[in-house]
Protein backbone atom coordinates (compact mmCIF):
# COMPACT_ATOMS: atom_id res chain seq x y z
CA UNK A 1 0.00 0.00 0.00
CA UNK A 2 1.42 3.41 -0.93
CA UNK A 3 1.98 5.81 1.94
CA UNK A 4 0.13 9.09 1.76
CA UNK A 5 2.30 12.23 1.66
CA UNK A 6 3.36 13.38 5.08
CA UNK A 7 1.39 16.46 6.04
CA UNK A 8 2.62 19.25 8.24
CA UNK A 9 0.07 19.83 10.99
CA UNK A 10 0.19 23.00 13.07
CA UNK A 11 1.21 22.16 16.64
CA UNK A 12 2.39 18.62 15.85
CA UNK A 13 5.27 19.40 13.55
CA UNK A 14 8.25 18.50 15.78
CA UNK A 15 7.25 14.84 15.98
CA UNK A 16 6.01 14.66 12.41
CA UNK A 17 8.99 15.76 10.35
CA UNK A 18 11.16 12.93 9.04
CA UNK A 19 14.11 12.93 6.62
CA UNK A 20 12.87 13.26 3.06
CA UNK A 21 14.04 10.61 0.63
CA UNK A 22 16.37 11.55 -2.19
CA UNK A 23 13.96 10.22 -4.82
CA UNK A 24 11.06 12.20 -3.36
CA UNK A 25 13.16 15.35 -3.36
CA UNK A 26 14.23 14.98 -6.96
CA UNK A 27 10.68 14.14 -8.08
CA UNK A 28 9.50 17.32 -6.41
CA UNK A 29 12.09 19.29 -8.37
CA UNK A 30 14.26 20.31 -5.41
CA UNK A 31 17.81 20.76 -6.74
CA UNK A 32 19.68 20.52 -3.46
CA UNK A 33 19.09 16.90 -2.50
CA UNK A 34 22.31 15.01 -1.83
CA UNK A 35 22.19 11.25 -1.31
CA UNK A 36 24.43 10.09 1.52
CA UNK A 37 24.21 6.32 1.93
CA UNK A 38 20.98 5.14 3.50
CA UNK A 39 19.83 8.63 4.46
CA UNK A 40 19.52 11.88 2.59
CA UNK A 41 20.45 15.42 3.47
CA UNK A 42 19.76 18.67 1.74
CA UNK A 43 22.81 20.72 0.97
CA UNK A 44 21.46 23.86 -0.67
CA UNK A 45 22.65 24.16 -4.24
CA UNK A 46 25.68 26.50 -4.26
CA UNK A 47 25.44 29.63 -6.35
CA UNK A 48 28.31 31.27 -8.19
CA UNK A 49 29.47 33.00 -5.03
CA UNK A 50 29.43 29.75 -3.06
CA UNK A 51 26.42 30.72 -0.94
CA UNK A 52 23.49 28.44 -0.26
CA UNK A 53 20.32 28.47 -2.31
CA UNK A 54 18.89 31.46 -0.48
CA UNK A 55 17.52 32.83 2.76
CA UNK A 56 14.00 32.10 3.96
CA UNK A 57 12.27 34.39 6.44
CA UNK A 58 9.35 32.87 8.34
CA UNK A 59 6.81 35.00 10.20
CA UNK A 60 4.25 33.19 12.37
CA UNK A 61 2.96 33.76 15.89
CA UNK A 62 3.15 30.02 16.72
CA UNK A 63 6.60 29.34 18.18
CA UNK A 64 6.30 25.58 17.83
CA UNK A 65 5.51 25.95 14.16
CA UNK A 66 8.49 28.28 13.73
CA UNK A 67 10.87 25.78 15.33
CA UNK A 68 9.65 23.04 13.01
CA UNK A 69 9.90 25.23 9.92
CA UNK A 70 13.39 26.31 10.94
CA UNK A 71 14.50 22.68 11.25
CA UNK A 72 12.94 21.58 7.98
CA UNK A 73 14.26 24.48 5.93
CA UNK A 74 17.77 24.24 7.38
CA UNK A 75 17.77 20.54 6.60
CA UNK A 76 16.87 21.53 3.05
CA UNK A 77 19.99 23.71 2.89
CA UNK A 78 18.45 27.13 3.33
CA UNK A 79 19.52 29.93 5.62
CA UNK A 80 16.55 30.64 7.89
CA UNK A 81 15.40 33.45 10.16
CA UNK A 82 12.15 33.22 12.10
CA UNK A 83 9.99 35.95 13.63
CA UNK A 84 6.93 35.79 15.88
CA UNK A 85 5.36 39.00 14.55
CA UNK A 86 5.30 41.32 11.58
CA UNK A 87 6.70 44.10 13.74
CA UNK A 88 9.70 41.97 14.68
CA UNK A 89 10.35 41.22 11.01
CA UNK A 90 10.12 44.88 10.01
CA UNK A 91 12.57 45.90 12.75
CA UNK A 92 15.19 43.32 11.78
CA UNK A 93 18.16 43.86 9.48
CA UNK A 94 17.85 41.71 6.40
CA UNK A 95 20.56 40.50 4.02
CA UNK A 96 20.80 41.59 0.42
CA UNK A 97 20.95 38.13 -1.17
CA UNK A 98 18.18 36.03 -2.73
CA UNK A 99 15.38 35.61 -0.19
CA UNK A 100 11.71 34.91 0.26
CA UNK A 101 9.15 35.30 3.03
CA UNK A 102 6.86 32.61 4.42
CA UNK A 103 4.09 34.60 6.06
CA UNK A 104 1.20 33.59 8.27
CA UNK A 105 -2.02 35.20 7.11
CA UNK A 106 -3.62 35.69 10.53
CA UNK A 107 -1.53 37.20 13.32
CA UNK A 108 -2.32 39.49 16.24
CA UNK A 109 -1.67 43.16 15.54
CA UNK A 110 -0.19 43.51 12.07
CA UNK A 111 -1.62 40.70 9.92
CA UNK A 112 0.10 39.00 7.02
CA UNK A 113 -1.90 41.06 4.52
CA UNK A 114 -0.97 44.25 6.40
CA UNK A 115 2.71 43.31 6.25
CA UNK A 116 2.46 42.59 2.53
CA UNK A 117 0.98 46.05 1.99
CA UNK A 118 3.68 47.73 4.09
CA UNK A 119 6.44 46.00 2.17
CA UNK A 120 4.86 47.02 -1.14
CA UNK A 121 4.55 50.62 0.05
CA UNK A 122 8.25 50.68 0.93
CA UNK A 123 9.09 49.02 -2.41
CA UNK A 124 10.54 45.90 -0.81
CA UNK A 125 9.79 43.31 -3.48
CA UNK A 126 10.55 40.17 -1.49
CA UNK A 127 8.52 37.21 -2.84
CA UNK A 128 5.88 36.07 -0.35
CA UNK A 129 4.35 32.65 0.24
CA UNK A 130 1.30 32.91 2.49
CA UNK A 131 0.50 30.21 5.04
CA UNK A 132 -2.93 29.84 6.59
CA UNK A 133 -4.63 27.41 8.93
CA UNK A 134 -8.05 28.74 7.97
CA UNK A 135 -10.19 28.50 4.85
CA UNK A 136 -9.90 32.15 3.79
CA UNK A 137 -10.64 32.25 0.10
CA UNK A 138 -11.15 36.00 -0.19
CA UNK A 139 -7.97 36.81 1.72
CA UNK A 140 -6.07 34.33 -0.43
CA UNK A 141 -7.35 35.95 -3.62
CA UNK A 142 -6.43 39.37 -2.27
CA UNK A 143 -2.93 38.21 -1.38
CA UNK A 144 -2.34 36.64 -4.79
CA UNK A 145 -3.63 39.73 -6.61
CA UNK A 146 -1.19 41.80 -4.56
CA UNK A 147 1.69 39.70 -5.89
CA UNK A 148 2.07 36.73 -3.54
CA UNK A 149 3.91 33.80 -5.12
CA UNK A 150 1.76 31.10 -3.52
CA UNK A 151 -0.85 30.44 -0.85
CA UNK A 152 -0.55 27.24 1.19
CA UNK A 153 -3.33 26.02 3.46
CA UNK A 154 -2.21 24.18 6.61
CA UNK A 155 -1.64 21.30 6.78
CA UNK A 156 0.61 21.03 3.73
CA UNK A 157 3.25 18.54 2.67
CA UNK A 158 6.99 19.06 2.78
CA UNK A 159 7.07 18.78 -1.00
CA UNK A 160 4.46 21.52 -1.37
CA UNK A 161 6.35 23.82 0.96
CA UNK A 162 9.78 23.26 -0.60
CA UNK A 163 8.35 23.66 -4.10
CA UNK A 164 6.81 27.00 -3.09
CA UNK A 165 10.08 28.15 -1.51
CA UNK A 166 12.07 27.16 -4.62
CA UNK A 167 9.59 29.04 -6.82
CA UNK A 168 9.75 32.15 -4.64
CA UNK A 169 13.55 32.18 -4.55
CA UNK A 170 13.75 31.68 -8.30
CA UNK A 171 11.47 34.69 -8.73
CA UNK A 172 13.71 36.77 -6.47
CA UNK A 173 16.87 35.69 -8.30
CA UNK A 174 15.26 36.56 -11.65
CA UNK A 175 14.19 39.96 -10.34
CA UNK A 176 17.67 40.67 -9.01
CA UNK A 177 19.24 39.66 -12.31
CA UNK A 178 16.85 41.92 -14.23
CA UNK A 179 17.59 44.79 -11.84
CA UNK A 180 21.33 44.28 -12.31
CA UNK A 181 20.97 44.38 -16.09
CA UNK A 182 18.89 47.56 -15.91
CA UNK A 183 21.36 49.20 -13.55
CA UNK A 184 24.23 48.32 -15.87
CA UNK A 185 22.34 49.92 -18.77
CA UNK A 186 21.70 53.06 -16.72
CA UNK A 187 25.36 53.24 -15.69
CA UNK A 188 26.51 53.02 -19.29
CA UNK A 189 24.05 55.68 -20.46
CA UNK A 190 25.24 57.97 -17.67
CA UNK A 191 28.62 58.11 -19.41
CA UNK A 192 27.11 60.10 -22.28
CA UNK A 193 27.04 63.88 -22.58
CA UNK A 194 23.59 65.48 -23.00
CA UNK A 195 24.13 65.80 -26.77
CA UNK A 196 25.38 62.19 -27.05
CA UNK A 197 22.29 61.04 -25.18
CA UNK A 198 20.08 62.88 -27.66
CA UNK A 199 21.88 61.18 -30.53
CA UNK A 200 21.66 57.83 -28.76
CA UNK A 201 17.90 58.09 -28.28
CA UNK A 202 17.36 59.05 -31.91
CA UNK A 203 19.59 56.22 -33.14
CA UNK A 204 17.49 53.87 -31.02
CA UNK A 205 14.37 55.00 -32.89
CA UNK A 206 15.94 53.89 -36.17
CA UNK A 207 16.86 57.27 -37.63
CA UNK A 208 19.85 57.61 -39.96
CA UNK A 209 22.67 60.10 -39.40
CA UNK A 210 21.20 62.48 -41.99
CA UNK A 211 17.80 62.39 -40.33
CA UNK A 212 19.30 62.91 -36.86
CA UNK A 213 21.31 65.86 -38.16
CA UNK A 214 18.14 67.47 -39.49
CA UNK A 215 16.31 66.77 -36.23
CA UNK A 216 19.04 68.36 -34.09
CA UNK A 217 20.08 71.11 -36.52
CA UNK A 218 23.64 69.81 -36.77
CA UNK A 219 25.99 68.73 -39.53
CA UNK A 220 25.79 65.09 -40.57
CA UNK A 221 29.55 64.74 -40.01
CA UNK A 222 29.13 65.96 -36.43
CA UNK A 223 26.37 63.44 -35.81
CA UNK A 224 28.57 60.70 -37.20
CA UNK A 225 31.27 61.60 -34.65
CA UNK A 226 28.74 61.70 -31.80
CA UNK A 227 27.38 58.35 -32.89
CA UNK A 228 30.83 56.79 -32.85
CA UNK A 229 31.49 58.05 -29.34
CA UNK A 230 28.10 56.79 -28.20
CA UNK A 231 28.82 53.29 -29.46
CA UNK A 232 32.26 53.33 -27.83
CA UNK A 233 31.06 54.61 -24.43
CA UNK A 234 28.14 52.19 -24.31
CA UNK A 235 30.39 49.31 -25.35
CA UNK A 236 27.98 48.10 -28.00
CA UNK A 237 28.88 46.76 -31.42
CA UNK A 238 25.64 47.30 -33.30
CA UNK A 239 22.49 49.39 -33.38
CA UNK A 240 20.53 46.33 -32.25
CA UNK A 241 22.64 46.12 -29.07
CA UNK A 242 22.17 49.84 -28.49
CA UNK A 243 18.39 49.49 -28.82
CA UNK A 244 18.33 46.63 -26.32
CA UNK A 245 20.39 48.66 -23.85
CA UNK A 246 18.12 51.70 -24.14
CA UNK A 247 15.03 49.51 -23.74
CA UNK A 248 16.51 47.93 -20.60
CA UNK A 249 17.13 51.35 -19.10
CA UNK A 250 13.52 52.37 -19.73
CA UNK A 251 12.05 49.40 -17.90
CA UNK A 252 10.40 50.25 -14.58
Amino acid sequence: MSRSPQRMVLGRLPDAIRPWSYSAATRAGYPGAVETGSTSTFAGKPQANGSLAGRVYVVDDDKGFLRSMDRLLRTAGYSVRTFTSAQEFLAADRNDGPACLLLDLRMPGVSGIDLQERLAASREDIPIVFLSGHAEFQSGVRAMKAGAVDFLAKPFTEAELLAAVAKALEKDRDARAAHALRQDALDRLARLTPRERQVCDLVATGLLNKQIAAELGAAEKTIKCHRGRVMEKLEVGSVAELVRLVDLARQP
